[in-house]
This record gives C-alpha cells, sequence and structure tokens, in this order.
C-alpha cells in the first residue's frame, strides 16, 4: 500500500478541543500514550472536504468520491439520481470513500531561546515516526544540533551545557527538515531526549487568556486558558487511498493531489477560532513515498 504524507507549517497557533478540561485550562487534543499534542485525523479530513466544495454537483460527487457520502446525500433523490447517472453506481450511507487520512504529528516545534532567539525542537520518537515514511535515514542521538558544541543552549526553561550537544553535520540534519521556501526558517534545531522534549513541547504551548465582559465591562464568571500548538511549528499527516484492488487508486490519488494544489496559497485553517486568525496552515505534498 503506497502512503504519502503532508506537511503542514503552522502560521498562526492551532486549537484542537481536547476531552477533558481541567480548572480554568482548555486543553487541546493529545495523543493518550505520549501526552503530545497532535491533530485528529477527523479534524483534517473534515477541513479537507470542505475545501473541494459542494458546487457545483460536479464538485459535490468528487468530494463524495474521496471522502465519502454525509448523511445529506444518501438523503437527497435528486442528487443520488445524478449520482447514479454519471457514476453509473449506486450510493449508499456505507460507501466508502476512496482517500484516507492519518492524524496530525509534530515534527520540529519552535522553542523561545535567549541565546539563539528561536530554536527549533525534536525527539527520537517524533523523528522516528516520521523516518517510517522516509528511507535511508538515520536517527540522530540525543542532544544533536547544527549550533556550535562550545557555547552552551539557552531556552526558555532549560539550559543545555556546550559539553553534551553532539555535532549534527548539515548533510544529516537537513533530511528531517524539508528543503522547501515553506520551511527555510527552520536553520536552528536540537534533538533532546524524548522525556526532555515532551516537557519542553508542554512549556512552550501557546496560551492565551479569554474572559467574558458583562454589560457594565466587568469580567463575568472568571477567565479561562486556552492552549495551542504555536506557529511556526512544522508537522504533517499521511495519506493514501483506501482502493487499492480495483483499479481506482492511481486516478484518485491525481484527483486529491490536483484538488490540494488548485488551493490558494496552498493554506487551509484548521481547528477552531477561524474570526481570530486561529489555525491557518501552509500544507504542501511531501516529495516521498513508500510502498
Amino acid at each position: 500500500m503506497n502512503i504519502d504524507y503532508i506537511y503542514l507549517y503552522l502560521l498562526s497557533p492551532l486549537h484542537t478541543g481536547g476531552t477533558t478540561q481541567e480548572g480554568n485550562l482548555v486543553g487541546i487534543a493529545r495523543e493518550s500514550h505520549t501526552n503530545l499534542p497532535y491533530i485528529p485525523s477527523s479534524t483534517i479530513r473534515g477541513r479537507l472536504r470542505a475545501s473541494v466544495g459542494r458546487e457545483p454537483v460536479e464538485k459535490r460527487i468528487k468530494q463524495v468520491q474521496l471522502f465519502g457520502p454525509e448523511l445529506k446525500d444518501t438523503q437527497d433523490k435528486n442528487f443520488l439520481e445524478y449520482y447514479e447517472a454519471e457514476t453509473d453506481k449506486k450510493l449508499t450511507q456505507l460507501e466508502q470513500g476512496d482517500i484516507w487520512v492519518g492524524d496530525g504529528s509534530i515534527l520540529w516545534l519552535p522553542v523561545p531561546s535567549f541565546s539563539h532567539g528561536v530554536v527549533w525542537v525534536s525527539c527520537p520518537l517524533l523523528l522516528q515516526r516520521w523516518a517510517k515514511f522516509n528511507s535511508g535515514v538515520t536517527i540522530p542521538a540525543d542532544y544533536s544540533t547544527n549550533l556550535p558544541k562550545k557555547s552552551p543552549i539557552y531556552l526558555k526553561d532549560a539550559i543545555i551545557q556546550g559539553s553534551k550537544l553532539q555535532t549534527w553535520q548539515e548533510q544529516d540534519w537537513q533530511k528531517f527538515v524539508p528543503q522547501t521556501p515553506e520551511a527555510s526558517s527552520i536553520k536552528r534545531v536540537l534533538v533532546l531526549p524524548d522525556q526532555h522534549c515532551a516537557t519542553l513541547i508542554q512549556m512552550s504551548l501557546w496560551r492565551q487568556v479569554k474572559v467574558k465582559l458583562n454589560q457594565h465591562k466587568s469580567v463575568e464568571d472568571g477567565f479561562r486558558y486556552e492552549e495551542a500548538i504555536p506557529p511556526d511549528t512544522l508537522m504533517y499527516f499521511p495519506w493514501g487511498t483506501t482502493y487499492q484492488a480495483n483499479g481506482t487508486a492511481k486516478a484518485s490519488r491525481t484527483s486529491f493531489e490536483d484538488i490540494l494544489k488548485t488551493q490558494e496559497n496552498q493554506i487551509l485553517q484548521i481547528g477552531g477560532q477561524e474570526s481570530l486568525g486561529r489555525g491557518f496552515v501552509q500544507y504542501w505534498l511531501a516529495n516521498t513515498a513508500s510502498n
């Protein structure tokens, strides 16, 4: 089975609702086994589906073919008749779309640094996850960096002594950062141990204070914090075709890629708070695939 993936470069903070709320903190979606932030596949799939559009009816047919029907599609008699006439097949609620979409994972997350401005951090766990879609890469050792070994790295909530740092050659670290204009700002990278990276990611999440004012302009019902993945984070999600056996996989893959390429500036809005400019990401198709 062919598995491709799509990169996401966050242009603004991204919030995807979590399942719990602790006190006045509204959390974001997290992986149950690592507690790391992620983007649920259903959120990505819903946004991609909406980007296809439903007008004219030809787009609606393409939307159904790629992502499967919604309940309103199977209850629309006129559409069902048109769909059957155009595709020569009946449409049911159980019809599966040709495209599957995976969860969005963090690859590199920006962390404030008093000595280097911003440093992008990752860890072996996150790099190994990404490497499953990329053959021929060697996972670096903990504390590998392209920054000078002699000087310590002063991060917002940690200090990495120069004696701990491992030299990461340019030809090696650039394999883990897409060499594209969209990711050109990622120039200072640091690989931390899994547990330290998870803690630093938690400390570096974007937190916004939200208050509700009453008619007298006084705070009503206190305040709350909302978490978000910070801008300039590099993420990715895998995708592929569900129909491999009946010969439609290649056509569906080409059709899906064509739709992605026609989106203006290849920018999507994912998650909530669109009116506040949250969740805007720039995306692009990765050039590699594994079988």
